[in-house]
């Protein structure tokens, strides 16, 4: 699903390789092997709940809408060079993570489809969820691999002007994004109240 993490995938990788998107997935993985972990012991029902559903949602919505004001901000200043000592401090596998939690269709997915997908593997013991959790993890691997050398490649065909347009388009999606989490957020709280 495109959000935080694939927009900083493209904006990371045009600056510092095909290293980008492993490292975000890493920092990725990581989180999501603690969720797994936490609704195992007991999270779901907590996250099924219709206030939470809204809170995600609405603060989700809040944050995505925060990263994009400042992606434009951001824009006209924006070039493409490849990476310096201040990117070099910037950590991609704390970004996975910190991206993760602040995408609200992460944290809706895993409370929803990605718990009917744990509860279907239990079945098959530690060796179901081990197997699912590892599919999972290394579908989300192999294609943000190929979106981050695919960019990282190409970037000696971009130019500034095309790089602020796809950062542009990347902080447009994140706009609307937020607007579907506001709405979301929003409907579950009118559905509950009437």
């Amino acid at each position: 699903m495109p959000g935080p993490v694939l927009t900083v995938t493209i904006s990371e990788s045009s600056r510092r390789g095909a290293v980008a998107g492993p490292l975000m997935i890493f920092g990725h993985g990581i989180l999501e092997l603690l969720l797994v972990m936490a609704l195992l012991a007991g999270l779901a029902p907590f996250l099924a709940r219709d206030d939470v559903f809204s809170f995600i949602s609405l603060a989700g919505g809040a944050i995505l809408l925060w990263m994009a004001y400042s992606m434009f901000r951001d824009l006209p200043a924006m070039r493409l060079t490849l990476e310096n000592e201040e990117e070099k401090k910037r950590s991609l596998v704390l970004a996975g993570i910190l991206l993760s939690i602040a995408n609200p269709y992460w944290l809706i997915w895993w409370a929803t489809i990605g718990l009917g997908y744990i509860m279907y593997s239990v079945k098959f013991g530690m060796p179901g969820i081990i197997a699912f959790f590892l599919g999972h993890i290394l579908a989300d691997l192999a294609w943000y691999s190929l979106i981050s050398f695919g960019v990282a490649k190409g970037r000696r065909f971009f130019d500034d002007r095309f790089y602020r347009r796809l950062i542009g388009a990347c902080a447009t999606f994140l706009i609307i994004f937020s607007g579907y989490f506001f709405y979301s957020g929003i409907e579950k709280i009118y559905t509950s109240l009437a």
